[in-house]
């Protein structure tokens, strides 16, 4: 059973250096106007209020949206459960992830945060939002990029995922928790890392489902364009689709310069129905095959109904606070970090057009790598506070690590890579699945299970 322990009863641990994600030690943050969930029963919804700018130099709070399970004594302890984009909401999804984590409900207190920027104070710029919505992949247009910008303002520089860092042990200390267990869902994973980097002695365990690297992701997206090959033949395979789908993309992709639509288009599919047999979305195999046999019409309406965040409100999913962080999360652009002048970016991402071979990003083009939304949209943002990085090197408490095999959004490569720098974690691979496996996957679930109820 976790004990509670009164917010500043205890010094902090000596790793726990002052820093951005520790500048919180100064206050004693508290939740305030509890009240029963509307929408879940058994939970209480709150507030935390944060300071917009860590270091003090901009004056200003944000109401952080705070649901909390009301079995404090839970056996276990406190569970928070980190939502993706960066963007995603969080307290609002509980009612549907209630259902996919109730395995877990009975032994932890589970918690859930709209993330700075999210939920009820998502960072809004209609122009943006409306272009991509939730899309990685989907191209703003620069024009729309510089409007957020210049509707955030200086303060676009505080919503870092250090940022998100020191909110979260606020929350912690609100809670009066010593140590909790972190479980988060993509880019959720990466602010759990982060969290575990920084407050070590504060997590007991951690679940990293669909994971992104603790050094963020690649901006190029080599190992998911290389993975997309990979993914369709298999599906293929399963289907007796009777070609060669990855070789058929190849050829559609350099005759109708297309590629980053047709990425964005498998990487929903596999979310939506990582086997792509087009009953659950539109039928990729299929498409990709008319195009290759010289007609490209259907594929192409089918990338054109993708397009556009119309459908997205801000509230479900921030478009602003995405290019925000991302932006200055990134250390691998191909410029550099978010520090890099603007004027230094073109000719940096046409140097990495020319030095990318294709067998690298094979069955798409070297073009495609840069021409996406994450390095088209940072392209265009404004030189920016880069995101302080943690101070420990290793996460050091028992880690779980699983990914689909067919993830194009966070693939299968960066799962490995970040297992093998994690001591004590351990990998598990689901096979046939995309993106998000918890909830969804008989493999998964129990692998989470074993871990977190052993």
């Amino acid at each position: 059973m976790c004990a509670t322990l009164g917010p500043g009863t205890r010094p902090a641990p000596k790793d726990e250096t002052p820093s951005a994600a520790t500048t919180a030690l100064r206050a004693e943050p508290r939740l305030t106007g509890s009240l029963p969930c509307s929408d879940s029963a058994g939970f209480t919804c709150s507030y935390l209020t944060v300071p917009l700018d860590r270091g003090g130099g901009a004056p200003g709070s944000l109401r952080l949206r705070v649901a909390t399970a009301d079995n404090a004594a839970a056996p276990r302890g406190t569970l928070l459960l980190l939502t993706g984009g960066p963007g995603q909401a969080g307290a609002g999804l509980l009612p549907r992830l209630r259902q996919r984590f109730s395995y877990l409900l009975d032994d932890y207190r589970l918690v859930m945060i709209d993330q700075r920027g999210t939920g009820a104070g998502a960072l809004a710029c209609e122009p943006l939002q409306a272009e991509v919505g939730s899309s990685d992949v989907t191209v703003p247009t620069p024009e729309a990029v510089r409007e957020c910008a210049r509707l955030l303002g200086s303060n676009r520089d505080h919503y870092t995922t250090a940022d998100t860092v020191a909110d979260l042990e606020d929350l912690r200390r609100a809670l009066g928790v010593p140590q909790w267990t972190l479980d988060g869902v993509s880019y959720g994973s990466f602010v759990a890392q982060h969290y575990g980097l920084t407050f070590p002695h504060r997590v007991r365990r951690m679940v990293l489902d669909s994971v992104v690297p603790q050094d963020g992701p690649d901006a190029l997206y080599v190992a998911g364009l290389r993975r997309a090959g990979w993914t369709l033949r298999q599906a293929c395979q399963e289907q007796g689709c009777g070609f060669d789908p990855a070789a058929a993309l190849a050829d559609v992709v350099r005759r109708y310069d297309n590629g980053v639509g047709v990425f964005d288009l498998i990487v929903v599919a596999s979310i939506v129905d990582p086997k792509l047999t087009g009953t659950r979305f539109v039928p990729v195999l299929a498409l990709l095959r008319l195009a290759a046999q010289g007609d490209p019409a259907p594929l192409n309406e089918a990338i054109a109904e993708l397009r556009g965040g119309g459908g997205t409100p801000p509230g479900q999913y921030s478009a602003g606070l995405h290019l925000a962080t991302l932006c200055a999360d990134l250390i691998h652009a191909p410029w550099g970090d978010s520090t890099t002048p603007s004027g230094q970016r073109e000719p940096a991402v046409d140097q990495t057009v020319r030095e990318l071979r294709t067998d690298q990003v094979w069955p798409f083009e070297p073009r495609t790598a840069v021409g996406h939304g994450v390095v088209q949209g940072c392209r265009h943002w404004p030189p920016s506070r880069p995101n302080p990085q943690p101070p420990h090197p290793r996460l050091t408490m028992p880690v779980l690590l699983i990914n689909g095999d067919r993830d194009l959004s966070t693939p299968l490569e960066w799962a490995v890579e970040q297992a093998a720098r994690t001591p004590h974690g351990k990998l598990v691979t689901v096979p046939g699945m995309g993106h998000s496996i918890q909830g969804r996957n008989p493999v998964g679930d129990r692998a989470v299970r074993d871990f977190l109820l052993a």
